[in-house]
């Protein structure tokens, strides 16, 4: 996830450099989240049925073959928007093989008591690597450039390629049963529907963050060049690649201080409210113009967003049945990474006519609107 995260501070950076383009902007979002949306699920019926470990192995490929990609293109002086739409597109394949995959190892590798802890653990790491890739990937523009830099980035992903070739966690568990015989494409995606469907804490934490990610997701990173110039630190320095890591070093802070000290087990109602808050701390964000105001707000976002979420995948993997987990666990990536696709509208697109901090803030205050009324429905008039 480091090396996910410096090539899209060294891609993004150069592409805005070259181009000034927020529809492109746009466009790394939606590419990046549009393969979930469509084969999330297909993704989590491979995980049930193939080696898990192979599922990842062939997603960190296509992510070193992004990486040289951009480095080739970089070196040639040869950047064509053509270009950088195949290989954005090409990077979210790689995602969507390994997502569910490395998911569904995590059962392989704890006991289910321990699950809860497992999976905000992992988001914890993955918030490490948000907050270490673009420092990362920041020096190493400064010292190699963005050529040579994308090229050392390609070299990152070897060693989690290398620990999956013999680590003994990928095949299914001994009293799992016998393997789905076959993959069904979109019929086995409806029918899991269903089954998701009929459980409350299933249905209602597959839509709070598909809301989540139709409305807000992570659209304001690939605009952070945009945000970091009008705030006065527009080069390619700390302060800016500060200003990408602070919501991510506030989700690292989240995973240390929740798990060490057991605060906020998982809980719908929690999660809700969680949810909300990150909609006010992102508002605050899109209207500030203060750059020290920007990077606590954007880290009080990063330490909710990791809370909320981690709390919500927890509840829908302690609560998918275990003979389709795969299934349950790709249809909820289709929800929380695969509606990111929108969020690049509405952030991306509607930011180049009405000005990124006026569609962020605006897409925020839908969201929490939307969450206000649900909880309202759920929790309050309910009870």
């Amino acid at each position: 996830m480091m090396a996910d995260n410096i090539e899209h501070v060294i891609s993004y950076f150069v592409m805005f450099q070259k181009f000034h383009s927020p529809a492109l902007g746009a466009f790394a979002v939606v590419s990046h989240w549009v393969p979930y949306l469509l084969f999330g699920g297909i993704s989590g019926r491979l995980a049930d049925r193939f080696d898990i470990r192979r599922l990842i192995q062939i997603g960190m490929l296509l992510f070193i073959g992004v990486s040289v990609s951009w480095g080739v293109m970089f070196m040639t002086d040869s950047a064509a928007v053509w270009k950088a739409m195949v290989l954005l597109v090409m990077h979210g394949m790689a995602g969507v093989i390994w997502m569910p995959a490395a998911q569904v190892l995590l059962h392989r590798i704890v006991t289910l008591e321990q699950l809860s802890s497992a999976v905000r653990l992992n988001a914890t790491g993955r918030y490490l690597a948000f907050g270490i890739g673009p420092g990362v990937g920041a020096g190493l523009m400064l010292l190699f450039g963005p050529v040579y830099g994308i090229f050392v980035n390609a070299l990152l992903y070897v060693p989690m390629f290398a620990w999956l070739i013999s680590v003994p966690y990928g095949s299914r568990e001994p009293d799992a049963g016998p393997a789905p015989q076959g993959v069904n494409g979109f019929a086995d995606i409806w029918a899991t529907v269903k089954v998701m469907a009929r459980n409350p804490v299933l249905s209602s934490m597959t839509v709070m963050i598909g809301a989540a990610s139709f409305f807000v997701g992570n659209a304001y990173q690939a605009q952070m060049p945009g945000f970091a110039l009008d705030l006065g630190h527009g080069r390619a320095d700390f302060s800016y690649s500060a200003l990408l890591a602070a919501d991510a070093f506030g989700g690292l802070a989240a995973g240390v201080i929740l798990e060490s000290r057991g605060l906020l087990p998982p809980r719908p109602r929690t999660a809700f409210i969680l949810a909300m808050i990150w909609c006010c701390a992102l508002f605050g964000f899109a209207r500030s113009t203060s750059y020290a105001a920007a990077i606590a707000l954007l880290w009080a976002a990063g330490f909710v967003e990791l809370s909320f979420n981690s709390m919500a995948q927890s509840l829908v993997q302690l609560n998918a049945p275990r003979e389709i987990r795969g299934r349950v666990i790709g249809v909820f990536s289709m929800s929380a990474l695969g509606l990111r696709t929108f969020s690049g509208l509405s952030v991306g697109l509607l930011g180049s006519a009405i000005g990124i901090h006026n569609s962020l803030s605006y897409s925020a205050a839908a969201l929490f609107v939307l969450y206000v009324a649900i909880f309202a429905t759920r929790y309050v008039l309910r009870r």
